[in-house]
């Protein structure tokens, strides 16, 4: 016990409440505490009976069956490993920036749950997040099936693959899309490309989430940039067994 609180008080506050939210509202839903019926996205429901709750239960809650059960563990491994890096490396410094990128995440995810009616959100939350951290280590090798081994930029593509192949889902695909704009959009357009900052973070965010003095210097840097230097205000992955990655020259 002492070992998994260890665990759990090391992945870093806002990927821990991320994951205690998806865990718990799931096993309530699963032990018909909680009325699954009442928390997954509907369009209809969302707009014609105004049960806006569903927007943000959706984005948490899981079905768990015996079917579904691991598919809902690798999700976790996935929020507390890739995604706790994220928010620990590149966003050390600035957890004000990490949450302004899941709730923009979170909306997105919305607007493509009911385009293409995804009742639950997990599998696009989890994919669109792992999508930045490959963006933003793309020289990491991670371990697959069968010892297959390769460059972290394509796992979300093998994963929505395999998905695709298997369970008929296109969830991992419209994650990766959902991953891209926001990786777009706040690293390349503005850094690469020298275009405008569109997704800085808001300032009353910051007052009530400041900015951490010191800590981490960044885990993967954005794309070198290819267009004039000018300032910019701010700073500035289902249902498979992965491995965990090792970054090329370290022990």
């Amino acid at each position: 016990m002492s070992d998994l609180s260890q665990w759990y008080n090391q992945i870093p506050r806002f990927t821990r409440y991320w994951l205690t939210c998806t865990v718990t509202l799931s096993l309530l839903a699963r032990f018909n505490i909680l009325p699954m019926s009442s928390m997954y996205l509907h369009s209809e429901a969302v707009f014609g009976r105004l049960q806006l709750w569903r927007c943000i239960t959706a984005l948490f809650v899981y079905p768990l069956t015996s079917a579904t059960g691991f598919h809902f563990l690798i999700n976790c491994y996935f929020i507390s490993r890739y995604i706790a890096q994220l928010e620990k490396e590149q966003f050390g410094r600035s957890p004000a920036d990490y949450l302004y990128m899941l709730l923009i995440i979170a909306f997105l995810a919305n607007v493509g749950g009911m385009l293409f009616n995804v009742y639950f959100l997990m599998d696009l939350l989890v994919v669109s997040t792992t999508y930045v951290w490959c963006q933003l280590n793309k020289d990491v090798i991670v371990n697959f099936w069968f010892g297959t081994r390769f460059k972290a930029i394509y796992l979300p593509w093998v994963l929505a693959i395999m998905e695709l192949v298997f369970q008929g889902s296109i969830a991992s695909l419209i994650g990766i899309f959902i991953g891209h704009v926001y990786y777009f959009f706040k690293f390349q357009y503005p850094q690469e490309l020298g275009g405008g900052a569109f997704l800085e973070t808001p300032g009353l965010l910051k007052q009530y989430v400041p900015d951490i003095s010191g800590g981490f210097s960044g885990f993967g840097e954005p794309p070198a940039s290819r267009a004039p230097q000018r300032p910019v205000a701010g700073n500035g992955i289902f249902g498979n067994t992965w491995g965990r990655g090792n970054q090329l020259g370290r022990n």
